[in-house]
């Protein structure tokens, strides 16, 4: 399926060290022909840490997509009822953030995107970010996977010595992903080894 004309939100959240991968998959879905959204939550638009500001990483996202970003709860609530999408994109994904969108909170812009885009019965893409997916965040995680119109960028184990419980997106997968999104399809495999390209 071709992305081109396609309406996709994508939403950021605070998995800083993920943001480097996950910029040039926006490019790609860009490229590709697709009009992208931006929303972020409200820690991306306000911490400043040691992959960079904020504000800085707004900036990039919007002269990126050729969009504002979506930055508030208001703003969100319009993407299901008015500017419906064909699909909703949230790469990176903090346990933080998942764990809230398995028990049905909605307290930031993308999570407000996001459930308006399922309330329309379309996709949502999942790439996660975090370091508790085996640990006490599996049960949210289990829960998306087992929930209608959600579907996953494969992921894995990003260091499994280290950092045991925690699991990363391919990001290079994202655009594949969509696409089979938009078809009702989950990628397989969905747990693939990080690294491996």
């Amino acid at each position: 399926m071709s992305l081109n004309g396609k309406r996709i939100g994508f939403g950021l959240t605070g998995s800083h060290c993920t943001y480097d991968a996950v910029f040039p998959e926006i490019e790609k879905l860009v490229n590709a022909g697709a009009e992208v959204l931006p929303v972020v939550t409200f820690t991306v638009q306000t911490t400043e840490t040691r992959f960079g500001k904020g504000e800085d990483w707004v900036t990039r996202i919007e002269e990126l997509t050729g969009n504002k970003v979506i930055d508030s709860i208001v703003k969100a609530e319009p993407l299901g009822p008015k500017i419906p999408l064909d699909c909703m994109v949230i790469a990176p994904l903090t346990g933080n953030s998942m764990s809230k969108f398995a028990n049905a909170l909605t307290d930031s812009p993308v999570l407000m995107a996001a459930k308006a885009t399922l309330r329309n019965q379309k996709p949502v893409v999942l790439g996660i970010s975090t370091n508790d997916a085996l640990g006490l965040n599996g049960v949210n995680l289990m829960r998306l996977m087992a929930t209608k119109n959600i579907y996953f960028i494969p992921y894995g184990q990003d260091d499994p010595i280290k950092k045991p419980n925690s699991m990363v997106a391919r990001m290079t997968m994202l655009s594949e992903a969509v696409e089979a999104a938009l078809n009702g399809k989950q990628i397989q495999p969905v747990i693939v080894e990080r690294y491996k390209d």
